[in-house]
């Protein structure tokens, strides 16, 4: 990144669309200049189910932010959810051009795009390439090979892949927006540098987010990206129950999930009453116990985490996961859910204590996470979203060549 740059990142959720854009300050840090938000509901279990829903909400949004920061948006970087997503893990070995002057820059970024040379599936997309780790000749790992003296190098990292349809409905959206794509990234890997500490970087490490929609899964071996995936739960399933069984308004279900959320029922100290004011019954009101509450709350749980368990038991990278991080606003105010992802899952479990977590508002924090992934690219030429759109080439096209320009020319 360069100083100066500016990033326009956007999540787009199960109920709104955020959007902020950070800029690179004198010290190298992404400073957040603004952020909006707009409520949308047109995507439903991670499926664009609204094209024009969204694309008014990102309309709006990138408005709002254009408006704050005084700038005219022409571009901006998405995240994707994980059941969208296949990653490919390759490596390649790269002769140095010169190993009496040292490896260079050039021979760098020019093994990082051959690592994407892979046989790529009709149906799929490439979106990212991540390097995670470099080693020279003499076996030797290394963060960063350029200057060193070696004959060559081997590059490891992750392919990126994305299922064609929905960037092609994403691209859709976007134009709609008059917005054009800079890069699509998966919604845990732009999440990982927020969310962990420092520690827990080089960890095998599962990352669950989960949001009002959906669960995102993301695992991650140390530096390597090893998997991602969806599950279509959240915390609106959770409000959803409350709000059935006791047959009153979602307005009140999610108050009372806010104000008693607690994963187990075994843990309530005071089993108080509940007068419930939108009682749809014959009565005009009901009082119900807090335990009849938390059951309610305790089975949709249960039910998030046993389906996260059999999808990575069945992928079989249960047994190298070392730890889970809890993140997302559908989860982290319900108490003692660490608790109950441990009983589950059989791994220790804690709510994410990221360094940097505490400073973003949760609305914002898988969009600031966005820009500051993006921002924290090795060997890039430029990431600052772009002014300039070529609407007249392939979308595919595009999104490779932008791989290209923003990451590692």
């Amino acid at each position: 990144m360069a100083i100066g740059d500016i990033i326009v990142g956007i999540d787009i959720g199960t109920s709104k669309v955020n959007t902020v854009v950070g800029e690179v300050n004198n010290f190298n840090q992404v400073e957040i200049i603004a952020t909006s938000e707009c409520k949308c509901f047109g995507m439903k279990k991670s499926k664009i189910t609204d094209e024009d829903e969204i694309s008014s909400a990102i309309s709006k949004t990138i408005s709002e932010v254009e408006e704050m920061a005084n700038l005219k948006i022409h571009s901006a970087y998405v995240t994707i959810p994980g059941k969208y997503v296949t990653i490919v893990q390759n490596s390649i070995v790269k002769e140095a051009k010169d190993k009496y002057a040292g490896i260079s820059t050039k021979d760098v970024t020019s093994a990082i795009m051959q690592v994407k040379d892979i046989d790529i599936p009709d149906d799929r997309v490439l979106i990212d390439i991540v390097a995670n780790e470099f080693s020279l000749d003499n076996g030797r790992s290394i963060d960063d090979p350029v200057g060193s003296l070696s004959s060559s190098f081997t590059v490891k990292g992750q392919v990126i892949l994305a299922d064609k349809y929905y960037v092609k409905q994403l691209n859709t959206v976007f134009k709609k927006a008059n917005i054009e794509i800079d890069g699509i990234v998966p919604n845990v890997l732009a999440e990982r540098g927020l969310i962990l500490d420092k520690n827990e970087l080089t960890d095998n490490i599962m990352i669950l987010d989960i949001g009002a929609g959906n669960t995102d899964i993301g695992v991650f071996e140390g530096n390597s990206f090893v998997y991602t995936n969806t599950i279509p739960l959240g915390g609106d399933n959770i409000t959803s129950d409350i709000a059935y069984v006791f047959n009153i308004s979602e307005d009140e279900a999610d108050r009372l999930k806010k104000q008693y959320g607690l994963a187990l029922k075994s843990f309530i100290d005071n089993d108080t009453d509940i007068i419930l004011n939108t009682y749809k019954g014959e009565e005009r009101t009901k009082t119900i116990k807090s335990s009849e509450l938390i059951e309610v709350i305790e089975a949709r749980v249960e039910e998030i985490f046993s389906l996260v368990n059999k999808n990575i038991s069945n992928e079989g990278i249960k047994s190298n996961i070392n730890n889970v991080v809890l993140t997302g606003q559908g989860i982290t105010n319900i108490n003692k859910s660490d608790v109950a992802g441990k009983i589950t899952l059989n791994i220790p479990v804690k709510i994410s204590t990221g360094r940097l977590i505490s400073t973003i508002k949760p609305n914002f924090r898988s969009s600031y996470a966005l820009v500051k992934y993006v921002a924290s690219r090795p060997f890039a030429k430029t990431v600052s979203s772009s002014i300039d759109t070529k609407s007249d080439e392939s979308i595919f096209r595009t999104i490779i060549e932008r791989i290209k320009e923003f990451f590692y020319s």
